[in-house]
């Protein structure tokens, strides 16, 4: 915080929540969800939220394991695009319940990393607009070049809200490249998954767990 020059920062996340067991490792009272209370507590963050991208089952069952905490997300950041509605869907699962807690929606992944630009079904142009069609808080995109923050522009100064036949077009338009989850790697294969790659970030499982499994 010194670093940055500032009093408090205005959203911490826990990131990667991909498996089952994640919640319940983030909700124990020696968990990472005790030490941002704790901060948020001194006046050191104002919001906490969690990401992921693996599976809706997941973020449904962090809902749960919050709300069984008496604990509920400021925001919740997810894959939200144009293939999403079609496989293992964020869009159709999650954003409905999002909405009715009234909690902030962080859309991430509207082209995959381009992946999804390899379908050649859509262009980015079109993926921007189904993701700032949707009832989110923020879309993320990614912005490694001067074309692509034109490419930004471009999209929102053309955006408007999508009638139902220009939405339901881009769905058809992707629905056969998008129904097996190919172009979304992030959801179908270890690729994406930080955690992974680096297990020890995940550090030691809370300390009665060890000891039942000691002999």
């Amino acid at each position: 915080m010194r670093r940055l020059g500032v009093e408090y920062i205005d959203l911490v996340q826990h990131h990667e929540i991909i498996r089952f067991d994640d919640p319940h490792r983030i909700f124990h009272p020696e968990g990472a969800n005790a030490a941002l209370l704790e901060a948020r507590a001194a006046g050191k963050l104002r919001y906490i939220g969690f990401t992921g991208h693996k599976d809706p089952r997941i973020h449904l069952h962090m809902l749960e394991v919050a709300k069984e905490n008496a604990f509920k997300f400021d925001t919740v950041q997810m894959p939200l695009n144009v293939m999403d509605a079609h496989y293992r869907s964020f869009e159709k699962q999650v954003l409905p319940e999002l909405v009715k807690l009234q909690i902030g929606v962080l859309g991430m992944k509207s082209m995959a990393n381009g992946i999804l630009l390899k379908s050649k079904t859509v262009t980015p142009i079109e993926c921007l607009h189904y993701a700032l069609n949707l009832p989110t808080s923020v879309v993320i995109t990614g912005i490694d070049s001067m074309e692509i923050l034109d490419q930004v522009f471009a999209a929102i100064k053309s955006f408007h809200p999508l009638s139902n036949g220009e939405r339901e077009a881009l769905l058809a338009k992707t629905r056969a490249a998008a129904t097996n989850g190919h172009f979304e790697p992030f959801k179908t294969s270890s690729i994406f998954d930080s955690t992974a790659a680096n297990p020890e970030w995940l550090g030691e499982e809370p300390r009665e767990i060890r000891e039942l499994m000691s002999p």
